[in-house]
């Protein structure tokens, strides 16, 4: 065979795996922007959504008690504030029908509060008219609750104010540990030591959202399977230190699982805590084509295109987290 022949086998072998080898790694590329679009969106959302727990707040409930954390976290305009980022930043802001298909794969949306959690999820139930109806709502409150060997009961919250039930006075009492302690007559030996009221107190309410959220989340692929969605939503692996963080201030956590993008499925959550959300400034830049913003107190370095007093307002002008852009 000549060799113009054998060129010609070879380009007719070579080409088409070439070809589609040059697909796949530009799919892989379109698939990275994605994730790091979608990681910027939802980690946005969920600090905007904190920092509408704290708006009209109710900060006068009774007891002479003053605490920063003591405050009716605004649990509706938070979820309103999530949703309202989150397709703002994804480009949906006008697709009714592209925004359903998102919430499909937001198993919850929690909230939490000063003395207990708020989960905001799908529930079935039968309208007046004996149709059966699916949407979010909120779930009841799950209290940060103890209980001892004496059967006493305790109900944290997020400082050291807490209400505590004596099993021998068979009465309720309320304050700050010192004080309970006090009223109880020292019945209650958790409240006698600051250090294990402490350490059970964090690790109480952690357990009572572990558990909430894996109970929710897993209720949630009953809901899901009705519309042909097989992925099976857990409650993702979410480090201790996360977790600590997450009981220092009312707050909100979100997560995102199963979302086909590209060639992947995209799983995320993002925690956020209401103190941490400060008003500040950021800049806006453009680096390798891209626009991203950062806060002044990163000190980052390079020409400033923009500024901004919120991050919401930088990402509604098109610019993504610099964090999120360099990972």
């Amino acid at each position: 065979m000549k060799i113009i022949s054998w060129s010609l086998v070879l380009v007719v072998i070579v080409f088409p795996l070439f070809f589609q080898n040059n697909l796949r790694v530009l799919e892989q590329e379109r698939t990275q922007e994605k994730i790091v679009l979608y990681d910027g969106a939802v980690r946005t959302a969920v600090q905007d959504a904190a920092f509408a727990l704290q708006l009209n707040e109710d900060q006068d409930l009774g007891s002479g008690y003053a605490s920063f954390k003591r405050i009716r976290a605004n649990k509706e305009l938070a979820v309103e504030a999530f949703y309202e980022t989150l397709f703002n930043n994804v480009g949906i802001r006008d697709d009714e029908t592209a925004q359903g298909v998102l919430k499909t794969y937001i198993p919850l949306i929690a909230v939490v509060d000063y003395d207990g959690l708020w989960v905001y999820t799908n529930e079935t139930f039968r309208n007046g008219r004996g149709e059966n109806v699916n949407k979010q709502v909120w779930k009841s409150k799950k209290p940060f609750a103890y209980a001892d060997e004496q059967g006493n009961s305790l109900s944290f919250t997020l400082d050291d104010y807490v209400y505590a039930y004596d099993a021998d006075a068979k009465t309720w009492f309320e304050g700050t540990r010192a004080n309970v302690a006090v009223l109880t007559g020292h019945s209650i030996a958790l409240l006698d030591d600051p250090v294990l009221f402490e350490q059970v107190r964090r690790t109480t309410i952690i357990s009572v959202l572990q558990d909430n959220l894996a109970y929710y989340i897993n209720s949630y692929n009953e809901y899901v399977q009705k519309l042909g969605i097989t992925y099976t939503f857990t409650l993702p692996r979410v480090e201790q230190e996360e977790w600590n963080n997450t009981i220092n201030d009312i707050g909100v956590i979100s997560f995102i699982q199963g979302m086909p993008v590209g060639l992947n499925r995209y799983n995320s959550y993002a925690l956020g805590g209401s103190r941490l959300i400060k008003n500040t400034e950021i800049f806006g830049y453009v680096e390798d084509g891209i626009k991203v913003y950062y806060r002044a107190s990163d000190n980052h370095a390079g020409e400033i295109i923009e500024k901004f007093t919120s991050e919401k307002e930088a990402a509604l002008a098109g610019y993504f987290p610099g964090s999120a852009v360099k990972k």
